[in-house]
């Protein structure tokens, strides 16, 4: 009695989120949009109170971020269908297929079916998937093979089998979070904000995106950086990038760490008198660079050996092809870009997306030179903030911005002094309003009142960050 009396808000929050899951796991429709966000809504406030209540309680947030997860073990993800091309893509290598040089509409189209349930499998992913070749790197195939190893030869099996490989990266997740938190003199309970979120159980564990994967690489290879491990940093990084390709959009923001964090060779030069002030200054400037070098000499050869199994020269026009898709082609929740486009319509009377795409492109590089060259990025923390405002500039601009996306950016900002992440974690889930319709059409005043919300918020943090700053 007495410890129900201390802990009675505690279980009756934990019992609410275990009910909540369970329903939102095996029993909602993406297109039930009332049930969806009331429940999605319902998990944020008591995700917020968990924390709020525990931060120096480690040991239950940890048990209550796994507790929930376990709970959407034999779920089907039901607001992503994502899953069925994993499971494709896995079973093609197992039976021995490249899974870069066919379509999956190449097979059906022939009336061949190379991997069991193919027929399922087709109709699952849905023709945007089916009529394209695959654009998932390496290391994510690898996983996927690993999933379809999972005894029973089911979609359940598989789906499983891809559940149990991003739950245990997000023990990684935890582990090296912790770790890199503890180094940087912050909080640790912030890795929470992250590993509790509803938005990472339910895109990540519940719908099977691999962001949590790649996430764990990235962490990892941070710490190790702090560490001064930077050879086994490089290696990790390039696994983190042979997940999912955005990692490298934060290789420009390296330069300035490894020039500034020379601090024995600095001190070693400046104690020696026979050195005179030009020397003093510029060697370790270029032991700096020469480490830099060789970070992303290891970074681009692992990132090569990874994708040389599948190497051929239809891969390369292949991939080259599905990943330019993403620029030219495919439109969903984007901000700045669909403002564009209006614009487009009113002077040419159609979409320009394939010029718009690539403007954008542009755009993003010269706001990542800016971010390495002119901002500093010598600390971690600096740096990490760095690799948060790259990613964010590009998702802003970007023509697709599915809602798993902002996973990293939430993982990103524990470390740093911005809430917009944790803010966009929570109404993202509008997005899914698309999904209402049988034509799957977007209404764009709620994606307008998305990201006047997101926006509101970031100029916020960014003038708050700047006035501590100053």
């Amino acid at each position: 009695m007495q410890f129900w009396k201390r802990h009675k808000i505690q279980i009756l929050l934990a019992f609410f989120s275990i009910l909540f899951y369970w329903s939102f796991a095996y029993d909602l429709l993406r297109t039930d949009y009332v049930k969806l966000i009331g429940l999605y809504t319902a998990l944020f406030f008591l995700f917020y109170k968990i924390i709020q209540l525990n931060k120096n309680n480690l040991k239950l947030l940890t048990w209550l971020a796994f507790t929930f997860r376990t709970l959407f073990i034999l779920a089907i993800p039901n607001l992503s269908q994502d899953f069925y091309r994993f499971i494709w893509d896995g079973r093609m290598i197992l039976e021995g297929f490249n899974p870069y040089l066919y379509t999956p509409k190449f097979f059906i189209s022939l009336n061949d079916f190379p991997v069991s349930q193919a027929k399922e499998l087709y109709e699952g992913m849905g023709s945007l998937s089916a009529n394209h070749y695959t654009n998932y790197p390496p290391l994510n195939q690898l996983c996927f093979a690993i999933a379809n190893l999972f005894p029973g030869q089911s979609i359940l099996g598989s789906v499983i089998g891809l559940r149990l490989i991003i739950i245990a990266a997000d023990f990684g997740t935890l582990y090296f979070g912790q770790k890199l938190l503890e180094k940087l003199q912050l909080p640790t309970y912030h890795i929470f904000w992250y590993l509790l979120n509803p938005f990472i159980i339910i895109e990540l564990t519940g719908n099977l995106h691999f962001e949590g994967v790649m996430i764990f690489f990235l962490v990892w290879s941070l710490y190790l950086l702090h560490s001064k491990k930077w050879q086994l940093a490089a290696v990790v990084f390039a696994c983190s990038v042979s997940i999912k390709l955005i990692p490298l959009l934060f290789t420009p923001l390296f330069w300035q760490w490894f020039i500034s964090n020379n601090n024995e060779m600095l001190k070693r030069v400046q104690h020696d008198e026979k050195k005179n002030l030009l020397t003093k200054k510029w060697v370790p400037v270029l032991e700096g660079m020469i480490k830099l070098i060789g970070f992303y000499t290891i970074v681009g050869l692992v990132t090569v050996l990874l994708f040389l199994p599948f190497f051929s020269q239809k891969f390369v026009a292949n991939y080259a092809e599905t990943v330019g898709l993403w620029f030219q082609n495919f439109e969903f929740n984007a901000s700045l870009y669909y403002i564009a486009r209006e614009v487009g319509y009113l002077f040419r009377g159609y979409n320009e997306i394939a010029i718009i795409g690539k403007y954008t492109a542009i755009l993003v590089f010269l706001f990542v030179a800016g971010l390495a060259f002119i901002r500093k990025n010598k600390s971690m923390i600096q740096l990490i903030t760095a690799m948060l405002l790259a990613l964010s500039f590009y998702y802003f601009t970007a023509t697709t911005v599915h809602p798993w996306y902002v996973a990293t950016l939430l993982f990103l900002s524990i470390f740093t002094n911005y809430k917009f992440a944790l803010v966009w974690s929570f109404i993202i889930v509008l997005s899914y309003l698309a999904y209402t319709n049988s034509n799957n059409t977007e209404n764009l005043w709620i994606i307008a009142l998305e990201y006047l919300v997101v926006f509101t918020v970031f100029l916020h943090d960014l003038l708050k960050t700047k006035a501590v700053e100053n």
